[in-house]
């Protein structure tokens, strides 16, 4: 069943992301729920990780306060809308 969604966007990130949704060949609702489907997921394959990745692990320090899910969200918010 489908429903109606009212969300609110800086103008410009909505302008950006309804040229990325049409260059996909989709819509902007479709973008956004296969985005919702994407993060909702329980049960996300576990990666097996190389031992030369394995190897970087603790090879960084990083502040305690530290978000890497606000780090990463920038990032591609950068890459991909700016």
């Amino acid at each position: 069943m489908q429903t109606k969604l009212t969300i609110s966007l800086e103008q410009s990130i909505a302008e950006k992301a309804k040229l990325y949704a049409k260059g996909k060949e989709g819509g902007l609702s479709e973008l956004i729920e296969n985005f919702l489907k994407l993060i909702l997921q329980d049960n996300q394959p576990k990666i097996k990780l190389s031992p030369s990745i394995k190897r970087l692990k603790g090879s960084i320090k990083l502040p305690d306060d530290f978000d890497y899910k606000t780090e990463l969200s920038k990032s591609i918010t950068q890459k991909y809308l700016v």
